[in-house]
């Protein structure tokens, strides 16, 4: 699809810079014919003659520099491009865009395009996760503004967490997918779990999972971009909610998720039960803290009501998914659960695999549909994966009887 494809590429300061530089290189590899228009603070830390080199093309800085005066040079871009990915995009030039501020080349040019204009941030994680952040980019998102979130890990600021400008093979694998399939899931609402429970014993202690939420998160971005509208119900987790047409509901406790489901399950066309319950807690719980007494302690624990199987039980046109986390004999498990719980897909892993799991950026997975199909998706990070879940889910969707 970037075979003669004129794309925009804006660069703001960050360290993430150099990323683009590969993207900008990348692009140009595929065929696209890129354009790079850089903020001042962008030159800090590198070179337009970089840009320069690896899209050969002219890169653009300055308003006031026209070299055609045949032409408007910030209007003659932005009707020129097709595509426009801003990345790395810092919280500065996002509140720009979000206030219609337009005091620089780059900003000029995306409030004058009519392109499909992908944002992919890249900043500290304090900054992304900051309140006034967050509106700037719900409110881009819902002016049709796509949003590449970015991925976790070591910052340059020394935080580690969320900020991480997403690596350039997963920008141009986001941007391609969205180009072919942005209305797969359009007119379709798509109820995601995500995330650990907790169940309590008493204020200070309570039992829960390594479960992070990451891959539901991921389900949750790779569904927006494809047109759904998302509930996302999430149990406690450190992760900032997906920009788009997302209502996100946050619950504690395996009996707060099955309610919180059960209220949005009949008005769900797909449901994706990524998140890992609890499937016991303690049958007895206090108030005030437990003291410590001599000998072992014993807690009697009880059941909690099973949501995909009662999910399964009541289904009616809901496309039901769930996942299977195991560590030993995942296939076999999962065909097993597939039929137990009346389920259409399932998306089974095991999390003793090395880059699987809980806690990482990455997955390896099998897809397997009601006719026991399966489909090895290997390692990779989990907004792609997430991406050929949701591609895989609306093939089966669509051909069912």
């Amino acid at each position: 699809m970037w075979q003669g494809k004129n794309v925009l590429i804006g660069v703001t300061g960050g360290i993430a810079v150099y990323k683009a530089c590969d993207l900008t290189s990348k692009l140009t590899q595929l065929g696209a014919n890129v354009k790079v228009v850089m903020t001042q603070g962008a030159t800090e830390f590198v070179s337009p003659l970089t840009f320069q080199a690896l899209s050969r093309n002219d890169v653009y800085v300055d308003t006031f520099i026209e070299k055609d005066p045949s032409k408007v040079t910030h209007v003659d871009i932005a009707d020129w491009a097709e595509i426009a990915i801003l990345a790395p995009a810092t919280a500065n030039t996002i509140g720009k865009l979000a206030y219609g501020i337009a005091d620089n080349m780059l900003t000029t040019i995306l409030l004058a395009t009519r392109a499909d204009v992908y944002i992919a941030p890249a900043m500290n994680v304090h900054m992304y996760a900051h309140p006034a952040v967050m509106e700037n980019m719900q409110k881009l998102a819902d002016w049709n503004y796509h949003f590449i979130e970015p991925g976790s890990g070591y910052l340059a600021c020394g935080y580690v967490g969320k900020g991480r400008l997403e690596e350039p093979l997963t920008i141009i694998k986001v941007i391609e997918n969205h180009q072919q399939q942005t209305t797969l899931l359009k007119n379709k609402k798509v109820l995601i779990t995500a995330g650990p429970t907790v169940e309590t014993i008493d204020p200070v202690r309570y039992f829960t999972n390594r479960s992070t939420g990451k891959m539901g998160f991921s389900l949750a971005e790779a569904a927006l971009l494809h047109g759904a509208e998302v509930t996302l119900i999430a149990g406690p987790v450190q992760l900032a909610t997906p920009v788009g047409k997302l209502v996100r509901i946050d619950v504690t406790s395996a009996k707060e998720m099955y309610e919180a489901v059960w209220q949005h399950y009949e008005m769900s066309d797909i449901v994706i039960k990524a998140a890992a319950v609890a499937d016991y807690r303690p049958k007895l719980t206090f108030d005030e803290k437990m003291k410590k007494a001599k000998g072992p302690l014993h807690i009697e624990m009880e059941r909690t009501k099973d949501i995909l199987k009662s999910l399964g039980e009541k289904k009616k046109d809901q496309f039901l998914v769930g996942f299977a986390a195991e560590t030993t004999d995942p296939i076999n498990y999962g065909k097993k659960k597939l039929k137990e719980k009346n389920l259409d897909a399932i998306v089974i892993n095991n999390v003793a695999e090395e880059g699987a799991g809980f806690g990482v950026d990455t997955n390896i997975v099998t897809y397997m549909n009601k006719a026991q199909k399966e489909v090895h998706l290997t390692l990779a990070p989990k907004l792609e994966i997430a991406d050929q879940i949701i591609h895989l889910i609306m093939k089966d969707y669509e051909g069912r009887e």
